[in-house]
């Protein structure tokens, strides 16, 4: 069995590094043991049990497609029924296998912050447009085991709505095992963490993912990363000696969980208090973005690289949540059609096809508005193939630099769109 434990203390030591320790955030629905009483089952989001003299305590149910996996996984580890399971959060990795936990004899009583209900409502409403953006971000990696939803209904029908729900805080009493849940915004609204003190163990749900906080998805709602940095120096104080993400590897030892707590607090203070600084002098959104430097000290760390989300995206979420959709720029108030300043520009270029010809030579030295050019030039001459064929390699190119898994998929999304396009002439 491989001791999770002691390859996040290698990490977080200096001990290992990442070429060493393998991937820290692993799908392989394996049970690992961390006492005689806790386990983790890891998979698309983590399954954390806990055995009670009441039966079993689980903290999320990963997605549609691995629930019954995490279940079978579990019976390998105990017959015991489950006593209750606790929504972290409502989004879909965490909630979508549920159907697999409540499909045995004793169904388990479920539990969640009251906003979780609003968020399945959203997902009812928003069904096509939640696979739209979930085939961009995640369809690429499918088989690195990164099928969020697969084909059915985004939210799985099979998931229900929690049995029970708090607003601020909320215990669950098993046997002789508390769990005290605390609520707090961050990736989410209606995010949960807890404290179990006969363990001195956090659940933190997403609050840590051993990656740059998940805190600005360009594709997603809101999301609060002051509120964030707050929750994380709240979980800090509590001087746990057992950090259990339902990311990546679970944390052992007071100051190793301090150590990495304290990292993505800073970051997100860091983010937020230049953010602000910037608007409250009245910058326009894209000077905030291109002014603002995360220190390297910080996304240098194996728990901070910007892999998955990106402090770029933070910033634009911040802008959004204080000071709404209005970036600055006069002409985006009102802006016209894509399509239709596309076609002037390429006029007063003399043609698509020189936007185009013009962004190849800037993918070498300036990706960004080499971006911007190509798809000027599509939108302007739409049914152009050579045109497609060099916007798909300028966004392959795009991707091909990029390090976050959201910036790679939206980037390679638009790439295949264009080489379809092209191929098919």
């Amino acid at each position: 069995m491989t001791d999770l434990l002691e390859i996040s203390s290698g990490v977080i030591d200096g001990r290992v590094d990442l070429e060493q320790s393998g991937p820290l955030n692993r799908i392989n629905h394996q049970l690992s043991e961390l006492s005689e009483s806790t386990a983790v089952v890891e998979a698309f989001s983590h399954c954390i049990v806990f055995k009670t003299d009441e039966g079993l305590v689980a903290f999320d149910t990963s997605n549609e497609q691995g629930g019954k996996r995490c279940v079978d996984a579990i019976r390998h580890w105990t017959d015991d029924p489950f006593h209750s399971v606790v929504f972290t959060h409502g989004h879909i990795d965490h909630v979508g296998g549920c159907g697999a936990f409540c499909s045995e004899a004793q169904r388990p009583s479920i539990v969640a912050h009251e906003n979780v209900l609003q968020r399945f409502e959203r997902y009812r409403l928003t069904n096509g447009y939640n696979h739209v953006i979930n085939e961009r971000q995640f369809g690429q990696f499918k088989r690195r085991g990164y099928d969020l939803a697969g084909d059915a209904q985004f939210l799985p029908t099979t998931t229900p709505n929690p049995d029970q729900t708090y607003d601020h805080a909320h215990t669950i009493t098993a046997g002789d095992t508390r769990f005290e849940l605390r609520h707090a915004k961050g990736e989410t609204d209606d995010h949960t963490w807890a404290w179990v003190p006969s363990q001195r163990a956090i659940c933190a749900g997403d609050f840590f993912i051993w990656a740059f906080p998940n805190a600005g998805n360009p594709q997603k709602a809101q999301r609060y990363p002051r509120e964030w940095a707050k929750a994380l120096r709240d979980m800090s104080a509590m001087e746990a000696e057992l950090f259990l993400p339902a990311h990546g590897l679970p944390i052992c030892g007071k100051e190793r969980i301090a150590t990495v707590l304290d990292d993505v607090a800073s970051a997100l203070e860091f983010l937020v208090d230049e953010t602000l600084s910037l608007m409250n002098e009245g910058a326009r959104l894209s000077d905030v973005i291109h002014s603002i430097k995360i220190p390297g000290t910080l996304t240098d760390k194996p728990w901070l690289a910007p892999t998955y989300d990106e402090p770029e995206f933070v910033i634009r979420n911040l802008w959004r949540l204080y000071g709404g959709w209005y970036d600055g720029n006069p002409a985006n108030l009102k802006p016209a059609a894509d399509s239709r300043l596309a076609q002037e520009l390429a006029a007063l270029a003399g043609g698509a096809s020189k936007l185009a010809a013009r962004a190849l030579e800037l993918t070498d030295g300036d990706i960004r508005s080499a971006c911007h050019l190509v798809e000027m030039a599509s939108l302007a001459d739409p049914e152009n193939a050579d045109i497609h064929a060099v916007r798909a390699e300028v966004y392959q190119r795009r991707r091909a630099g990029e390090t976050s898994l959201m910036a790679k998929g939206i980037f390679g999304s638009a790439a295949n769109e264009s080489k379809a396009k092209s191929d098919a002439t």
